[in-house]
């Protein structure tokens, strides 16, 4: 019998001159989501799957925003009823100030270790790992016994409306599990994600001669400030936490004392932050502001309902003297995660562990996602990808080259072990490796 896993594994590390290739010319399309343009990218990657004689459906959410979905279908007498979903999204965020940059942000470049660019961590080197994966178990014939698809999506980093939820909704993709290939640590996948409640309130006020306030005019940029103060104290809220999620938290707290040298933000797990985003106010500095707008993206943690907190701030704004109605916007929605014992879940982690030789576990992340659109479906997922932590969203964006390597070898070896191959024994295909806990934490083989 074909020894797959070893014939794959090789294949990647003898061809990932071509992995990284993949990768830098995916950065050097300039896909900064707003405005969002997948046209050149996406008619790359159709050009890219269609080399490996992989097909590909093109589903528009809008003229400039092309939803791609691939399938590798599973054959064989035994076929299996799993479909594993690889997801990844093409759409960076702006590039921002380019004199604050020590390099052209879309170059695509190596240096010392490093894939440099926009999107080198968030996601372009996890998209190219799945694509290149992907088109490897193609060309090499791997009999998989079940379905694997690549969703890619052009819609992420705006609140993701036209991507995955948009691809969801009307029914274009399905599968039994998901794997994005959104940033992780290299040892520890995303499991679970808090909660987003994003919102905003406008302030009324009355003009007047800059001269005289605060005698004459009501200055609605101050009475604005005395909410936003007040609104700080959404943080207070007290999590009924469910039992389920409480080692998990405390592991992934653990973690982000211990592994991310994250400061204090192992803290952030079991409260509502609150980030007050922009204020927009006032017509000139001589004027006293007769109105002024907050934005304000607060993050949900389990065993706090987001329109729990969205009461709250109301009541917290009418304690401040603020009688403003509160409009929600984008991210709305509850804390979720996908529990250890899903196979995807043990599947990914036994192969990182593998390809790696180190521990690994999964762990929850303190911000959202389109891992909540998956779970919204009842679709098991987890995000795992290479990254710079520090660099996404920042300038100088940039991601180690053997995590891109790394990661391509962990996707194609998760898609054996969750799909199967023809032949393979199902007990083989779903067992943890030893010294699997019940919240994934498992011993390096």
């Amino acid at each position: 019998m074909m020894d797959w896993k070893k014939k794959v594994l090789e294949a990647i590390e003898e061809q990932q001159d071509e992995l990284l290739e993949l990768c830098s010319k995916l950065i050097q399309y300039p896909t900064e989501n707003p405005p969002g343009d997948s046209r050149e990218i996406s008619a790359f990657i159709i050009d890219y799957l269609r080399q490996a004689g992989i097909s590909t459906q093109v589903h528009a959410a809008t003229d400039t925003m092309l939803n791609l979905v691939s399938t590798l279908e599973g054959a064989g007498q035994d076929k299996s009823d799993r479909h594993l979903i690889f997801c990844g999204h093409t759409d960076v965020v702006p590039a921002g100030d380019l004199s604050r940059w020590d390099f052209d942000p879309f170059c695509g470049e190596i240096r010392d270790g490093y894939m440099l660019g926009r999107g080198a961590s968030d996601m372009k080197g996890g998209l190219a790992g799945l694509l290149f994966a992907t088109a490897i178990l193609a060309k090499l014939g791997v009999p998989l016994r079940g379905d694997l698809s690549l969703m890619i999506v052009p819609d992420e980093e705006t609140g993701g409306d036209l991507g995955v939820p948009w691809v969801l909704e009307r029914g274009l993709a399905t599968g039994t599990a998901a794997v994005i290939a959104e940033p992780s640590s290299p040892q520890h996948p995303t499991i679970g994600q808090k909660g987003s409640c994003w919102f905003e309130f406008t302030v009324e006020g009355t003009p007047g001669h800059g001269s005289l306030s605060p005698v004459v005019g009501d200055n609605a940029i101050v009475k604005a400030a005395k909410g936003i103060e007040s609104l700080q104290r959404l943080w207070d809220i007290k999590p009924n936490i469910p039992e389920e999620v409480q080692e998990i938290i405390r592991i992934s707290q653990q973690y982000a004392i211990e592994r991310e040298q994250a400061g204090l933000a192992y803290q952030v797990f079991d409260h509502v932050t609150v980030n007050i985003g922009t204020i927009t106010g006032g017509t000139k500095v001589n004027v006293v502001a007769d109105r002024c707008t907050v934005q304000v993206d607060s993050r949900v943690p389990f065993g706090v309902d987001y329109r729990d907190v969205l009461d709250r701030a109301r009541s917290l704004l009418l304690e401040a003297g603020i009688e403003s109605e509160l409009k929600p916007f984008g991210f709305q929605g509850n804390a979720n995660w996908t529990p250890p014992h899903e196979p995807i879940i043990s599947n990914l982690v036994d192969s990182i562990i593998e390809v790696s030789g180190e521990e690994a576990y999964g762990v929850l992340q303190w911000a959202s996602s389109d891992a909540r659109h998956f779970r919204n479906h009842n679709i098991p997922v987890l995000q795992y990808g290479p990254a710079e932590l520090s660099t996404i969203h920042n300038f100088n964006e940039k991601a180690p080259v053997w995590q891109i390597i790394q990661c391509a070898k962990v996707y194609a070896l998760s898609a054996l072990k969750y799909l199967g191959v023809e032949g393979m024994d199902d007990t083989q295909k779903d067992a943890p490796a030893d010294g699997a806990t019940a919240q994934g934490v498992t011993a390096s083989s």
